[in-house]
């Protein structure tokens, strides 16, 4: 069960779908890697689409935006990926069952299933919060560190959860970071 009486809830910027133990893919992404005006824009922009189809065509540009490499792009520091990583696995299994993963220069992929009373909002503030501290203790840096908001999309069916997996594992080799899946360090697919 969700935390929220209605599944569907915002904070003013996007839209959210929490409706308790279903698989959902996550994407967020660094304070300084895709500007809130760019957003906007893209919303009033698909304003005339039907809502669906605007979060899909939203979420696509915005996948294409993020791995341009925009901004500090912290997470392409070991340390940091490292430290995120080692934050997603630390409540795999109690929180949430963490399916697929990978770790980019800007953004957070993630595949995952909320267990019982674990809402998507409170699991995904917590990651941040606890990264965002950690990441500016080892950057010796202050100030926001993740964009307040993330992106997410419920697995509708067995196809679109296939689908899901091969985006986030192959988005290192889609934004030509690596040339294999196995070789990207912070995902679910490298092989050591």
């Amino acid at each position: 069960k969700p935390h929220h009486s209605d599944p569907w809830h915002s904070r003013g910027y996007l839209p959210h779908f929490d409706p308790g133990e279903i698989v959902q893919s996550i994407t967020f992404h660094l304070g300084d890697a895709l500007p809130r005006s760019v957003i906007k824009k893209w919303k009033i922009e698909l304003e005339h689409l039907e809502d669906d189809d605007a979060r899909i065509l939203l979420f696509e540009r915005v996948e294409k935006y993020l791995d341009k490499g925009y901004g500090e792009c912290y997470l392409r520091d070991g340390r940091i990926a490292e430290m995120v990583q080692n934050a997603l696995l630390n409540f795999d299994g109690s929180r949430y069952k963490l399916i697929s993963w990978v770790i980019m220069p800007n953004h957070v992929h993630l595949l995952l299933k909320p267990i019982e009373e674990n809402s998507i909002s409170d699991i995904i503030h917590s990651i941040k919060s606890f990264t965002a501290q950690e990441a500016n203790k080892i950057l010796d840096r202050q100030g926001k560190f993740w964009q307040e908001d993330y992106f997410d999309r419920y697995i509708r069916n067995y196809d679109h959860f296939i689908s899901a997996v091969n985006y986030i594992e192959n988005n290192p080799v889609k934004a030509r970071l690596c040339r294999s899946k196995c070789d990207w360090e912070f995902s679910s697919a490298y092989i050591e």
